[in-house]
């Protein structure tokens, strides 16, 4: 599951950079869209990796928990 979500966004931040990249505007005035939509996508990123780290960890204790409760 990690491994999609980074495949996911990596290719969308490919696809917001090469939108980017298409402005006739000069690099200069796109840097803050850039360095914005990047640090956006990936702290959603680290967002969700965090959550699946947590759901995974109580998954797993909450499996612990049931199979000594249930020998």
């Amino acid at each position: 599951m990690k491994r999609i979500l980074a495949v996911t966004a990596v290719g969308t931040w490919l696809y917001v950079m090469l939108t980017f990249l298409k402005d006739p505007a000069p690099f200069s005035e796109l840097v803050p869209y850039c360095m914005g939509s990047t640090m956006l996508i990936f702290g959603i990123l680290t967002g969700l990796f965090k959550g699946l780290e947590y759901w995974e960890a109580h998954a797993l204790k909450k499996d612990t928990i049931n199979e000594k409760k249930d020998s």
